[in-house]
């Protein structure tokens, strides 16, 4: 009879899988929903900064964020297998092209698209939920925080831009070939 007890899980435990379990259901829900997804973390961040600006307080809390929100995008834009770094393998997974007529190979990312949505929303959600706390209403002089942020910013992405010419790479779509099958045009051909 002691046994049956110790094999079934709290009443605590059942219920925070339960909430993962829901958690994840509803994850699973956006994922395909890219540019929905996107507007809920506009909307989150807009409400975020209305905070900011109408308690006039919590920029430490706005820096920090926007320090988290720079590095989630230089992981964007950062190919999963870094060309700077000359492995001697021949075969360690998949390589940008190096030449004009190398094949051509997908972008892969370091931090791919949905996961930088999702680490966007969970710091944006801690970002407001710590408006609410006056713990975190450090007094400083924004001016020089944005001024800091805009040349941390711009060295950043120079940077990141420099690497990208340097290594002839896009991260985005555009101007990519696309594979293009056969039109389909509903004809059942009988040979």
């Amino acid at each position: 009879m002691d046994d049956g007890l110790r094999d079934r899980p709290g009443v605590t435990s059942r219920f925070f899988h339960s909430l993962e379990v829901k958690y994840q259901y509803y994850l699973d829900r956006l994922t395909p929903h890219t540019a929905f997804r996107w507007v809920i973390a506009l909307i989150s961040l807009v409400f975020f900064a209305s905070r900011i600006v109408l308690l006039q307080g919590f920029y430490i809390v706005a820096y920090a964020v926007g320090i988290y929100y720079l590095n989630l995008f230089l992981l964007f834009l950062t190919p999963s297998i870094d060309p700077a770094l000359e492995f001697d393998d021949e075969d360690d997974g998949p390589v940008l092209p190096s030449k004009t007529n190398d094949e051509f190979r997908p972008f892969m990312r370091r931090l791919p698209e949905f996961k930088f949505w999702h680490s966007f929303m969970k710091a944006t959600l801690i970002a407001i939920t710590c408006t609410f706390f006056e713990f975190f209403d450090v007094p400083v002089f924004w001016p020089i925080l944005v001024m800091y942020f805009f040349i941390l910013t711009f060295l950043t992405l120079k940077r990141q831009i420099m690497h990208m010419i340097k290594y002839r790479y896009i991260p985005f779509t555009v101007g990519k070939p696309r594979m293009a099958g056969k039109e389909d045009t509903g004809k059942v051909v009988v040979g």
